[in-house]
């Protein structure tokens, strides 16, 4: 019986293994696609297609975790939590998506920018989603206030492995 319940023991490590696996290459997969949102040439358009990006990696992860979807309780997450790196990140983001309105300069300044921008907040919504599922949390008890911090790290963990 001790030989069974190892053995059950250690599938049941690599099932966990495995999504694990699975929800960061969804993370590095969605945050290509945001890091893509990011060259749209329209502001805010592209700000739009990088937060749809995240919801529907936000509704992948859901989905793998088996947690119940609501679009409505993600897109105000997503909200709370991009506004904690409104001072650094978000400004940058913004004027990136703005500065593209300023014919051929603007459009590649915003080019150097949105993209990198866009890539790590995606990377760090993720992250973020990822912990939480993972320590059995929900959509319904997710509190965006207390991941604040945790989120802000992430982003500048994934802002700063851009720069280099």
């Amino acid at each position: 019986m001790a030989e069974q319940a190892t053995v059950e023991q250690v599938d049941a490590d690599v099932i966990e293994l495995s999504r694990a696996d699975e929800a960061s290459a969804i993370v590095k997969r969605m945050s290509a696609w945001g890091a893509g949102a990011g060259l749209i040439p329209m502001p805010l358009v592209d700000f739009a297609a990088i937060v749809t990006v995240q919801v529907m990696m936000i509704n992948k992860l859901s989905h793998l975790y088996d947690i119940p979807f609501s679009e409505h309780k993600v897109k105000n997450t997503v909200a709370v939590l991009i506004g904690a790196v409104l001072p650094k990140g978000l400004a940058a983001g913004t004027i990136g998506s703005f500065i593209k309105g300023i014919p051929v300069v603007g459009q590649l300044a915003g080019i150097l920018v949105m993209p990198s921008f866009a890539a790590a907040v995606t990377w760090a919504m993720g992250r973020v989603f990822i912990q939480h599922f993972e320590t059995g949390g929900t959509l319904l008890d997710f509190n965006a206030e207390k991941m604040r911090d945790y989120f802000k790290s992430e982003f500048e963990a994934a802002s700063s492995k851009g720069k280099k």
